[in-house]
């Protein structure tokens, strides 16, 4: 493999990491209790952060570190993740109703009907 190629694969594998790790900061958490499941606190984003404010709650709360735990929170991810549906304004014959279909977060369309 020549130089060239091979500095344009390192460079390629530097910037999916880097990718990597923004969409581990834009992660969300929430913190709960693991002995009753109340939720303490929710939209911490970053694992590093969801860590330290679980670490910070339970020196307050004087509780055990198996009491005070962390996990991805769906709910926030499932609001950011919510699309519009747009509904054209012609009728699909075969299924008698309108087309469907929605706009990704890259801008690509996709159909429904």
């Amino acid at each position: 493999m020549d130089k060239k190629r091979s500095d344009l694969i390192v460079e390629a594998f530097r910037s999916w990491r880097n990718k990597n790790s923004l969409l581990e900061d834009a992660t969300p958490f929430m913190i709960y209790r693991a002995d009753t499941g109340a939720v303490l606190k929710r939209g911490v984003y970053g694992y590093d952060a969801a860590r330290d404010a679980a670490n910070k709650i339970r020196k307050q709360m004087g509780l055990k570190w198996d009491d005070v735990k962390f996990k991805k929170d769906k709910a926030i991810q499932k609001q950011q993740q919510a699309r519009r549906m747009d509904y054209a304004p012609t009728i699909n014959p075969s299924k008698g109703r309108r087309f469907r279909g929605y706009y990704a977060a890259d801008g690509s369309y996709h159909d429904i009907d």
